[in-house]
């Protein structure tokens, strides 16, 4: 599932404690999760200010797996483009992702570091 283009969201807060919700898209590197974020993105600041963050990845298909992973976020703008070349060739193939990192902004990698909890319907479904 951590290796598929799975679904995924990402929740930050509000300055005024209010949750934020939007899809992105992940890699896991085995150390942590990582989502790239415009660098003009309400996200950022959120996370600047705030740095708590989930990150729920899950399968819309049986077995129905998932992974919630509750950190204090990192911000790294170091290797954005290499993050971003991964995580998009996962997502739209090797062919198509270099013209679609082309055309983004500046961004910022957010590493959430693993401390995951995870579920597995698969021992319940019939």
């Amino acid at each position: 599932m951590l290796e598929a283009p799975s679904p995924a969201v990402l929740m930050t807060y509000r300055p005024d404690g209010s949750a934020d919700v939007s899809p992105v898209w992940f890699r896991y590197t085995g150390e942590a999760f990582e989502v790239v974020v415009a660098k003009s993105n309400s996200k950022l600041g959120h996370l600047a200010r705030d740095p708590r963050a989930v990150l729920m990845i899950f399968e819309t298909v049986p077995p129905f797996r998932g992974v919630k992973v509750r950190a204090d976020v990192e911000l790294d703008d170091a290797h954005v483009e290499d993050v971003r070349r991964s995580i998009s060739a996962r997502y739209l193939g090797e062919e198509t992702a270099p013209a679609f990192v082309a055309k983004r902004g500046e961004g910022i990698v957010v590493r959430l570091p693993t401390a995951a909890q995870v579920w597995d319907l698969s021992r319940i479904l019939p």
